[in-house]
């Protein structure tokens, strides 16, 4: 948040706040999808990360355990097949570069949209 100030005697009083316009999210297509996600990375920044390769391989980092599995876009979703879970399609909506991934009946799964980090081999 920005804020504006009046120096009064010293100190700084704030007169008022201005907070930068919000972007809004809205949902991909299913190319948007594939052209955004193919060959980048879904990740919190701290705890996982998922790897989007673009021949469809998919590697997962979660907390320090890598895994593998793949990925595909069906209609305007985006399937996920890894660990133990099975497959999962959701809806992808998009801020900037923060993502939200969506299915019925569940939390969004919130992260951000980055070109790879580079990890160790394992």
């Amino acid at each position: 948040m920005i804020f504006r100030t009046i120096l009064l005697a010293g100190s700084f009083a704030v007169v008022g706040a201005v907070a930068p316009a919000a972007e809004s999210f809205r949902q991909l297509s299913g190319p948007e999808i594939k052209r955004r996600f193919a060959g980048m990375e879904f990740t919190d920044e701290v705890h996982w990360a998922l790897v989007f390769r673009r021949d469809g391989d998919l590697a997962s980092f979660e907390m320090g355990a890598a895994g593998k599995g793949t990925w595909r876009v069906e209609k305007n979703e985006l399937c996920l097949q890894y660990g133990g879970e099975g497959r999962r399609c959701h809806e992808v909506w998009v801020s900037g570069n923060n993502v939200q991934l969506r299915s019925e009946g569940r939390l969004p799964e919130d992260g951000v949209l980055e070109k790879p980090r580079p990890r160790p081999a394992r």
